[in-house]
């Protein structure tokens, strides 16, 4: 994985990308939802760790 920053409208991102062809598509978001994420770790995490 390879984590980037950048810029959309003057405000910052984190940009989030996967090796290979899956790179293809990154996942971004700014501040606020990455205030949001860390704020509810725990509920994301057991979410992602569902079957």
């Amino acid at each position: 994985m390879t984590v980037e920053f950048g810029e959309y409208k003057g405000n910052k991102l984190i940009i989030l990308k996967r090796d290979g062809d899956e790179g293809r598509y990154p996942f971004s978001f700014g501040k606020n939802k990455a205030k949001l994420i860390v704020e509810n770790f725990d509920e994301i995490k057991k979410f992602a760790e569902e079957e």
